[in-house]
């Protein structure tokens, strides 16, 4: 069984990525798994003006790293009245407090005040890069999903922006989702099913 490496710490991320994956060929595992501890460069690799650019640097960095195969993704929420914003800054999106997702959270409804709903509508993004091979020509999938930033936080599942992100296709918030329901809609779930049909369509 070939085991891959999913560069991020997010627990958060760690925990959809295990639910998303659990059925795929390989063995899933996370930087601290392997004893590769974080280092003060990595406050540098996101540093890119797209997803998928920031997902490729993370790659690459953490393919060096653990000489195995590497997956990395890059994901946020895009508020299409914002200019796109808070884009790739999305997990810093306030200024650094201890509770980083509330911040963030109060940071959007403060920006978007007074706004009526098609002011407030919005996408979520994942871009996952992979490779095989630290010398590997990088493979990419994609998903997204559309939605609208609520007034105020609703339900307690998910994290980051999800309380505010009403699923067009749900009818609720990511946060008033549960796991399933969210996967089989969500930008990473969609990614995250693309990269694990090529896993399986690949498998050794």
């Amino acid at each position: 069984m070939t085991t891959i490496l999913v560069a991020t710490r997010n627990k958060g991320k760690q925990r959809e990525i295990i639910e998303i994956l659990a059925d795929a060929p390989h063995r899933i595992v996370f930087p601290d798994d392997i004893g590769l501890y974080e280092k003060a460069e990595e406050g540098d690799i996101e540093s890119a003006e797209t997803f998928e650019g920031n997902a490729l640097k993370k790659a690459e960095y953490f393919a060096r790293r653990s000489r195995l195969p590497t997956a990395a993704e890059d994901s946020g929420l895009e508020v299409i009245s914002l200019g796109g914003a808070p884009g790739v800054r999305s997990r810093r999106f306030a200024p650094p407090a201890p509770d980083q997702d509330a911040a963030n959270n109060a940071e959007l409804l403060r920006r978007l005040q007074g706004a009526g709903t098609e002011r407030r509508r919005a996408s979520y993004r994942c871009v996952i890069v992979y490779l095989p091979r630290p010398d590997a020509i990088p493979l990419t999938f994609e998903g997204s999903c559309t939605g609208t930033i609520g007034e105020t936080p609703r339900g307690d599942g998910g994290f980051g922006y999800d309380p505010l992100f009403i699923s067009d296709e749900l009818g609720k918030t990511f946060g008033e989702a549960g796991p399933e329901e969210k996967h089989a809609v969500s930008h990473r779930g969609r990614a995250f099913q693309q990269f694990a049909t090529w896993l399986q369509a690949h498998a050794t």
